[in-house]
């Protein structure tokens, strides 16, 4: 391998002059976060270490280049100085995060970790740094549960139960409710389980925890569901992932802060509107793990109606920069907004097409390129499906649409059912509590996806649309009696192999076969046969 130097890249932290990125060596999100603070976004510093890396470590059997933590300290040494803070101080802790990027985007396919650099020591130094105590044994307690998980694969289950515990104990639905004294009794709690659970002691040296989670994002490019999603979309095993450490800025800072993610347009319509989910005092994972709702949106723009307009202003400057609809994920930290990665976002078919045309429209892209970009569709086939109305046959109930189209199959209540179903000749619906892109196999054999939580731009959601399945997510009248194989729809008790119908436009749920309505999107069709005869006349 070449001089390591070369294969790293700087943002925010003084790159040197010259400096030019690409995503076939930095990975898409790394470029694209470079490309960010290049125009001036409020991007939080950090260093990538290139894919050459990640290759380097299958071709060496998995292990790490020579000289691995040398380069880390070295480039710590970029973000101290850009940040002020300190990497393991009990002063002023830096902490970061460790996040995957291939050159192609695999949303949720991939391993993170945040909040590295936490300790017995460094959790009094976050205490003074911020003066949120609640915050500090927050954090600590994500990184133990998270780490536990990334690096050991330790399910999360006994955490989970011992937070299950907590919250029964202090009366209160969620984590964000928990005082800091029940969230230090709770991080003493996972301590105890990590250390039963991985035969050791939670690592208190900050730069172990850092090179721990780096090989373990490289590790994650061989994981099942990232083999199967290359496989699925057609990926090469040879790309390799880019690691990209950066430093920590905190949603779950409070009560004017949060976690959000979005879309610069509907990824499932196309229509020209923000498509946003946030969450008040929340991490990022919270919102993409599909494991909570992110109902927050309203709230934001009504409490501080400034980061939303500048929410708004960096949608706008983002399809500007890459000239396309754009997902991106954000944190507001004491009402501070910053643009923590950005990527082209998927979407259905319906949407790449709309999107398309009106981006030509809006002068954003040329007729050139908006056929480029629609040259891999079958337009001929796309179509949008929804439920006629039909007063013999009422919704049982409705969540949140998440993909546009209609889905009638029998439920499969995981995703080792909804194959079977599916091999057989028939389609399923796949039905959970909360999905996680672990289901990408049950996704993708699945006709559609129902939810009881999750958002519309969880990980599992964003794969959903791309693979054009119908999905509503945060279906708050669903609950799943896995002993019985069975799940309540408003009290209404459906056995799995029952016949279930979701209408994923208006996110309502029918018991049964529906009767379907097909619309065509004559206009934008007729307009791109009118680029495509000018074409071929010029």
């Amino acid at each position: 391998m070449s001089d390591s130097s070369e294969q790293v890249l700087l943002v925010g932290c003084d790159s040197p002059a010259g400096t030019v990125a690409t995503p076939e060596a930095m990975g898409f999100k790394a470029y694209n976060l470079w490309r960010m603070e290049k125009v001036g976004m409020p991007v939080p510093q950090a260093f990538v270490l290139g894919t050459r890396f990640c290759q380097e470590y299958y071709r060496r059997n998995r292990k790490p280049v020579r000289g691995l933590q040398e380069l880390l300290a070295a480039r710590l040494q970029d973000l101290e100085r850009a940040t002020g803070l300190s990497f393991g101080s009990t002063r002023k802790p830096l902490l970061v995060s460790v996040r995957s990027g291939a050159p192609l985007s695999m949303p949720g396919m991939l391993d993170t970790v945040l909040d590295i650099g936490l300790c017995d020591a460094a959790v009094p130094g976050l205490l003074r740094l911020t003066g949120n105590p609640r915050l500090a044994w927050d954090s600590y307690r994500r990184l133990v549960a998270s780490f536990a998980e990334v690096v050991h694969q330790i399910p999360p289950t006994g955490f989970d139960a011992l937070l299950g515990a907590r919250l029964q104990e202090a009366g209160v639905a969620t984590a964000g409710e928990l005082d800091f004294q029940s969230l230090r009794a709770l991080t003493r709690d996972y301590l105890k389980l990590y250390e039963e659970q991985a035969g050791a002691p939670f690592p208190q040296q900050p730069r172990e925890q850092l090179e721990a989670a780096v090989i373990a994002v490289w590790a994650s490019w061989s994981g099942d569901k990232a083999v199967q999603y290359r496989r699925l979309s057609g990926l090469s095993d040879e790309l390799g992932t880019a690691v990209t450490v950066q430093r920590m800025v905190y949603g779950n800072a409070g009560g004017t802060s949060g976690a959000g993610v979005a879309f610069t347009r509907d990824p499932a319509s196309g229509e020209p509107a923000l498509y946003l989910d946030f969450m008040f005092n929340a991490q990022g994972d919270d919102i993409v793990s599909g494991r909570r709702n992110a109902a927050d949106a309203e709230r934001l723009a009504a409490t501080l109606p400034s980061v939303f307009e500048k929410i708004r202003r960096v949608a706008g400057a983002l399809e500007k920069e890459f000239r396309d609809m754009q997902e991106f994920e954000f944190t507001v930290q004491d009402g501070k907004l910053y643009v923590l990665q950005t990527r082209t976002g998927k979407s259905t078919p319906w949407a790449a097409l709309r999107i398309a045309v009106d981006q030509v429209g809006e002068g954003l892209i040329d007729e050139q390129a908006a056929l480029a970009r629609l040259a891999p569709l079958d337009l001929d086939r796309i179509e949008r499906a929804r439920i006629a109305v039909n007063g013999s046959n009422p919704a049982l109930c409705r969540g949140i649409p998440a993909g546009m189209g209609v889905a009638v199959g029998e439920i499969a209540l995981d995703s080792n059912r909804a194959r079977e179903i599916a091999r057989t000749g028939k389609t399923a619906i796949l039905v959970r509590d909360n999905t996680s892109t672990e289901d990408i196999a049950g996704i993708e054999a699945a006709a559609g996806v129902l939810t009881a939580a999750g958002s519309r731009t969880s990980h599992a959601a964003v794969v959903a649309r791309q693979l054009n399945k119908s999905c509503i997510v945060g279906c708050s009248a669903l609950r799943i009696d896995l002993s019985q194989r069975r799940c309540s729809l408003a009290g209404r008790w459906l056995s799995e192999g029952e016949v279930l119908s979701l209408d994923g436009q208006s996110g309502k749920v029918f018991a049964g076969p529906v009767t379907v309505e097909v619309e065509k999107p004559t206009e934008a069709l007729a307009r791109v046969s009118r680029w495509r005869a000018a074409q071929q006349a010029a």
